[in-house]
């Protein structure tokens, strides 16, 4: 297993992989990336961050081009730098921010831009062993293939994308949890009308420790702005799970959790922790709906990676109107938590509750009838 985890990183982009490529590529859409950082700055050409951990947050923006003929769900990487914007992800242009207040003048001057009713941030948090241009062009490929027309902030911790570094990367997030905190407010005090956040992998760990040790008034000022949380195959242990969700209290609105029972990574991970289930490929999907979870099954699914750890990054192509299906699903009326726990072993009624979504996938979505409660400390 490790074996087959390892040789799946090689080749894996780094130094340099992000030198700005200006060839001309009509049909290929550029998506602006706003990145908030606790990584250290790294001066060789094309490659802004390392995986080495800085002793503050810093700032950066970088335009990513998707090619014309993108699969959803795939990064497609150059096979040698600096690329084809026809057919590959590639760098059109990046650079720092100088500090934290230039960078909130850059997400209101871009909330500012979009009409009243769409002034959305996408937070995402990527997981362990993930390189900086990793974190970077799975993000822009999931806010290309969900549409976003948002601001999309990046928020990337100091992972040495090293396989053999679980611990390293554990401690990485442990650090960085004031600075989530941190950009968590500074995001909500923007103009910004809603925040989603999704994680990732080692990333929830990230999240969730830092709602636990936050600040209270830290913690009401982005639950006004923050809407929707997405767990993406969370690389926690169940039972800290159970904990921090006991004091954290019962959530108001209900978080999505994603789930593969496949997942060949948590299985790795799991083996390192001792044999303690991870939250993204826990057995019990009824459970995780009885803690607070909309769940997102996602086993039947098939891979586009070998470790079977990013099965969450395909969901981004359901229209962006299923979003709000998915947010609202375990808040939906008695007579629609009465059709059962699983709504369907496809998504196909589920989806057709959306006019514009014209795919079907082997998912299965959990929910619970719940009483909500306002979260105490």
């Amino acid at each position: 297993m490790t074996l087959a985890l390892l040789t799946a990183c090689a080749g894996r982009p780094d130094v340099g992989a992000l030198a700005p490529n200006s060839a001309p590529a009509p049909d290929a859409r550029v998506n602006e990336i706003l990145i908030a950082t606790t990584r250290e700055r790294d001066a060789r050409p094309g490659t802004y961050f390392s995986g080495e951990r800085a002793s503050d947050v810093s700032f950066a923006q970088a335009a990513i081009s998707v090619p014309p003929e993108h699969t959803a769900g795939e990064i497609e990487w150059p096979r040698s730098l600096p690329g084809d914007p026809e057919t590959d992800f590639v760098t059109r242009t990046a650079g720092y921010i100088t500090n934290r207040n230039a960078f909130r003048r850059e997400v209101d001057r871009r909330l500012a831009a979009l009409p009243a009713g769409k002034r959305d941030i996408l937070v995402f948090i990527h997981g362990y062993n993930t390189r900086f241009p990793e974190g970077l062009y799975r993000f822009t490929q999931i806010v290309h293939d969900a549409e976003f027309d948002g601001v999309p902030v990046l928020f990337t911790w100091a992972s040495r994308g090293k396989l053999q570094d679980y611990v390293y990367d554990l401690n990485s997030a442990a650090i960085a949890r004031g600075a989530l905190e941190q950009s968590l407010v500074e995001l909500s005090k923007t103009r910004a009308e809603n925040i989603t956040v999704i994680a990732h992998s080692m990333g929830n760990w990230l999240l969730m420790e830092t709602a636990v040790q936050a600040k209270p008034e830290s913690l009401r000022t982005i639950n006004r702005k923050v809407k929707s949380i997405v767990l993406a195959a969370p690389d926690i242990d169940i039972d800290l799970f159970k904990a921090q969700l006991k004091r954290l209290g019962k959530p108001e609105r209900p978080f999505t959790v994603i789930v593969s029972r496949d997942d060949r990574a948590l299985r790795l991970s799991r083996t390192i922790a001792g044999g303690k289930e991870r939250v993204g490929s826990y057995s019990n999907d009824q459970e995780l709906a009885e803690l607070g979870a909309v769940v997102v099954d996602v086993t039947d699914l098939e891979a586009l990676d070998g470790a079977h750890h990013t099965k969450f990054a395909q969901l981004a192509q359901l229209k962006p109107q299923l979003r709000s299906t998915f947010s609202q699903s375990a808040l939906s009326s008695s007579a629609d938590q009465n059709r059962g726990a699983n709504l369907g072993s496809d998504l196909g009624s589920f989806v057709g509750q959306t006019a514009e979504a014209a795919i079907t996938l082997p998912i299965r979505v959990i929910t619970a009838p719940f009483t909500y409660a306002a979260g105490t400390r």
